[in-house]
């Protein structure tokens, strides 16, 4: 990690599920303005692709079935990408169970409401993870489901599903898996050569530590090629999408340029610090010095340590009645730092993200700025 990540004090660390802190060269990366059709931006594009593919599957591009996969990448936020998954890869005659257990499976659900696609639900409460036994025993009562979606780290509230689990379950059922890898995309092992599954979608701002702007699909060249005309969306359309970037190299309407050249930088950056185990250990790291942390002070957190990912960490908020979230934001910004408030629909809590161009001194100046903030507000019991 850069030590000049933050230019100034106006630039607080993000500690958030994104948009992230992010290097000082993938910032700069988007200082030179270029053609959206001009040959240096189309060998951009063509490479941040390929590199996204190498890192879901590998260098040659298919897993051990021999299923080739590609990367079709989406203008917008990664919600957009799940939208173009769920309704170019599900044909109108589909029927969709969705996994919930927090606020982004949930809005897959309104996705395919929305779009008109037959889905059931399989929920579990935000802090438990996905009952597999419950997804088998679905699946076998229920031949009419094509297609499993489910969301790998939930950052609703920090929790990692057994999406290995998950995809064995599927395949063995005949089913087709589309994950949401928002949060755990480049941070955490993901490879579909060991994870059978149609699809993956993720974002440029997550753990790869780009700027927020593109959305992104790892998705099985064959089942692309069966998904022409599924799609109720033309900007959304992965297969056209794919099918005229794979004729010309070009987008079909204007691309986010800045943003993918910035993506470009990220992506030489994460390789640089070890590729995703480089990634997911200073994440692990910063992840255990703001655990122990945040505990020390008396805070506690929503989920067990064998159920949390080292992604974002829901705190449960302190029953001291000096505590206010708004407060407590303000203090914290004005020391530096910038977390998330709570998305839980059971119990009144904050995030904080472990993600970004961030290391063991932030955490460790996070702890000092919540305690500090903490005595400002005249809070003295952090326990819920």
């Amino acid at each position: 990690m850069t030590a000049d990540s933050n230019d100034s004090r106006d630039d607080p660390w993000l500690l958030t599920p994104g948009p992230l802190t992010t290097a000082r060269e993938t910032r700069e990366a988007m200082l030179r303005d270029r053609g959206s059709r001009d040959e240096a931006f189309l060998d951009i594009n063509a490479r941040v692709c390929e590199r996204l593919v190498d890192l879901a599957v590998g260098s040659d591009g298919a897993d051990s079935d021999g299923n080739n996969y590609v990367c079709v990448p989406v203008q917008g936020s990664g919600t957009f990408a799940v939208e173009a998954a769920l309704g170019t890869l599900i044909p109108a005659k589909g029927k969709a169970l969705i996994l919930v257990n927090g606020a982004y499976g949930a809005r897959m659900v309104e996705i395919c409401t929305r779009l008109g696609r037959d889905v059931e639900i399989l929920e579990n409460a935000e802090h438990e993870p996905t009952d597999v036994a419950a997804l088998t025993a679905r699946l076998d009562a229920d031949s009419t489901i094509t297609h499993v979606a489910a969301v790998h780290c939930e950052t609703t509230s920090g929790i990692l599903n057994p999406i290995e689990d998950i995809a064995q379950a599927v395949a063995k059922a005949g089913r087709r898996l589309l994950v949401d890898a928002m949060s755990s995309f480049a941070a955490l092992p993901l490879n579909v050569k060991t994870l059978p599954c149609e699809a993956l979608m993720a974002s440029s701002n997550k753990c790869l530590e780009g700027v927020p702007g593109l959305g992104f699909v790892i998705v099985e060249k064959k089942a692309l090629a069966k998904a022409a005309g599924n799609a109720p969306s033309l900007c959304l359309d992965l297969e056209d999408q794919w099918r005229a970037m794979a004729e010309n190299g070009q987008w079909r309407f204007t691309p986010p340029v800045h943003v993918i050249a910035a993506l470009d930088s990220a992506i030489a950056s994460h390789a640089a610090e070890g590729g995703v185990a480089g990634r997911g250990a200073r994440y692990a790291e910063n992840h255990r010095i703001m655990v122990e942390g945040m505990r020390g002070l008396g805070f506690e957190t929503l989920l067990p340590d064998a159920l949390q990912a080292p992604i974002i960490v829901t705190f449960h908020s302190p029953a001291d009645a000096n505590f206010q979230f708004g407060d407590f934001y303000d203090r914290l910004r004005n020391h530096g730092y910038v977390i998330y408030p709570g998305k839980l629909t059971e119990a009144d809590s904050f995030r904080i993200g472990c993600i970004g161009q961030v290391g063991s001194e932030q955490m460790h100046g996070l702890i000092t700025a919540v305690e500090a903030s903490c005595k400002e507000m005249g809070v003295t019991h952090c326990g819920p």
